[in-house]
């Protein structure tokens, strides 16, 4: 099926969810339904974001949403955090970002799901050419960059990676981001 009809019946099924679904992610032939993230999750995308902002060039951004797409692989993401040129989020369009224009992305893990952060996302951001992935998971208290994308014995990956766990500052291309605010999820017991 091509991209722009699953792109047609995401968006039709997303006007029939329910409030605590956020959007639609689309990966080759699979359409996912985001639900909203919790209060853990956000606060540690907003402290990302709120660092980023410390030390980015006034030429750039971060954003705690947005979409990024690119139709000629078949794939549409929301990261938690993305970082863009600001005359790229400052234009008149409706359209999500391209690849092309996004520094960085950053994930969340959420409780449940992660094998979309840790498996599909890693290869749709390397695929598409992004430079920088943070990948911070609140279940385990870790945080990994992938940096390097390009092709591999497997396909599209990332060659560069930097495992850490929350207490220790972390850099992230030219950025450095204090995990020390970050917190694992509470018990849900």
């Amino acid at each position: 099926m091509d991209y722009a009809r699953i792109r047609a019946i995401a968006e039709g099924l997303s006007e029939h969810t329910p409030d605590t679904v956020r959007g639609f992610e689309i990966s080759g032939d699979e359409i996912v339904m985001t639900m909203s993230p919790s209060r853990p999750h956000e606060f540690i995308a907003l402290r990302i974001r709120q660092q980023l902002d410390q030390q980015l060039d006034p030429a750039l951004v971060a954003h705690t949403g947005g979409e990024v797409e690119d139709a000629s692989l078949g794939t549409l993401r929301r990261p938690d955090v993305i970082v863009v040129p600001l005359a790229v989020f400052a234009e008149d369009t409706m359209d999500p970002f391209h690849p092309r224009d996004v520094a960085l992305v950053a994930e969340v893990v959420p409780p449940s799901n992660h094998s979309n952060d840790y498996v599909e996302k890693v290869h749709d951001y390397s695929a598409m050419g992004i430079e920088l992935y943070l990948l911070v998971d609140p279940r385990k208290g870790t945080i990994a960059v992938f940096s390097d994308p390009g092709p591999g014995s497997a396909g599209p990956r990332y060659r560069g990676r930097h495992d850490s766990t929350f207490g220790e500052p972390i850099t992230v291309g030219p950025w450095t981001i204090d995990t020390s605010e970050m917190r694992t999820y509470p018990s849900m017991g």
